[in-house]
């Protein structure tokens, strides 16, 4: 028997991380679809800030999950 380079958490944390990665992009994709719906309902008025808002919080997610994957 040879003897394993990586610990057993790191081997089963290497098999969960893409499941992990999609629930998180799920939650996030059904954040935005119903804040964009009641974006709309509420009018034209409100949607450029709004709008803003959540590019912001889009690049932002994408920011932190990019360097989450660096590490």
């Amino acid at each position: 028997m040879t003897e394993s380079s990586a610990p057993a958490g790191d081997v089963l944390f290497g098999l969960l991380s893409p499941v992990w990665q999609l629930v998180i992009g799920l939650m996030v994709l059904v954040t935005v679809v119903v804040a964009v719906t009641r974006l709309v309902r509420r009018g034209p008025s409100r949607m450029g800030g709004a709008m803003l808002l959540v590019g912001g919080a889009l690049v932002g997610v994408a920011v932190v999950s990019y360097l989450v994957a660096q590490i």
